[in-house]
């Protein structure tokens, strides 16, 4: 799997086949779903319906497209070879797909995961759950630099790590924020949007900017969104390349601490807790089961059913490509 090389070539992959575009389409708005969803990350998603590697790889090919073209050498060529190794029929549709979500959907999830905090968070538990699984089924072979002890540590410090994390989101909501902040905040947030485990949403939650930019987004507020976009743009270009090389040189160490994150990210999404008081939103107490017990249940199995679907149906797809390489060689 590794598209590893410091240069690829222009001609390292098959051009994407435009029939995957409906698809790619509605990975794209399950990615922005997720990101609209406390304790969920976007980059968990991508991971479960197969398009990660490739979004961070196109990803950085835009960046390092831009950092070209404002240091060069060769400017414009350069730029515009970094460019032509964009995989332009996964990142539009995707983009198309995340930004319907945002833009049709936020008011929706907002609601639902505020007036059933129960059943949403049994909904999603089950979902990164199972999740966990696809990671570690990407692990490459274990080499002898790579010690048991070591890959244990890998998944345990993060997983303690982010435990210990989504349980400092208050929910406390600040009104009318400094757009300073809203542009910091963003350039931290998105990189939720490429690490599995890590939430956007609770991280925007932690600084009190959850309500408020789901607000911004419903009421189009478009000086708080243009700042916030700047800011997940700098965040985004900045963070993309270190993953992409993480995931590269390192992939099996990366990989075991995004399961780790996921792992612990689920102490945010244990469907009952115990709410600071006067608090809606954030993780609170973990309690045990109180009603409704059967609904979270149900919709846990539910969640991580539809995760074992999308894992099957991506591996077919996946599969699929293959064959063509014969057709390259002719």
């Amino acid at each position: 799997m590794s598209n590893s090389t410091a240069e690829p070539s222009e001609t390292q992959s098959p051009p994407r086949s435009k029939a995957l575009i409906p698809l790619d389409l509605l990975r794209g708005f399950l990615i922005g779903s997720a990101e609209l969803v406390p304790g969920v990350s976007g980059g968990t998603i991508a991971l479960v319906t197969g398009i990660y590697d490739q979004l961070i790889d196109s990803a950085a090919h835009v960046v390092g497209a831009a950092k070209t073209l404002i240091t060069g050498p060769n400017r414009v060529q350069g730029a515009l070879r970094e460019l032509r190794r964009t995989d332009w029929l996964l990142i539009i549709p995707a983009l198309l797909g995340m930004a319907t979500a945002v833009l049709t959907i936020a008011g929706v999830m907002e609601s639902f995961v505020s007036s059933n905090p129960e059943l949403s968070r049994g909904l999603f538990f089950g979902l990164v759950a199972a999740s966990i699984a696809v990671p570690l089924q990407m692990l490459p072979r274990r080499t002898a630099r790579q010690p048991v002890i070591g890959g244990v540590l890998a998944l345990a410090i993060p997983a303690a790590l982010a435990f210990w994390m989504t349980g400092l989101a208050g929910g406390a909501n600040i009104e009318n924020p400094p757009l300073i902040a809203v542009f910091f905040a963003a350039s931290v947030a998105i990189c939720a949007l490429v690490v599995p485990g890590v939430s956007g949403s609770f991280l925007l939650l932690a600084v009190g900017l959850y309500s408020t930019t789901l607000s911004a987004v419903s009421d189009r507020d478009f000086a708080y969104l243009g700042v916030f976009g700047l800011g997940a743009v700098l965040g985004l270009a900045v963070f993309v390349n270190i993953l992409r090389y993480l995931l590269s040189n390192h992939r099996w160490w990366t990989l075991l601490v995004m399961a780790g994150l996921m792992l612990g990210s689920l102490r945010a999404l244990w469907p009952w807790q115990a709410a600071a008081e006067g608090e809606s939103k954030g993780a609170g107490d973990l309690v045990g089961p109180y009603a409704p017990t059967m609904g979270p249940i149900l919709l846990a199995l539910l969640g991580a059913v539809v995760v074992v679907i999308l894992i099957v149906v991506e591996s077919k797809f996946a599969s699929k490509p293959k064959p063509s390489r014969s057709d390259q060689r002719r």
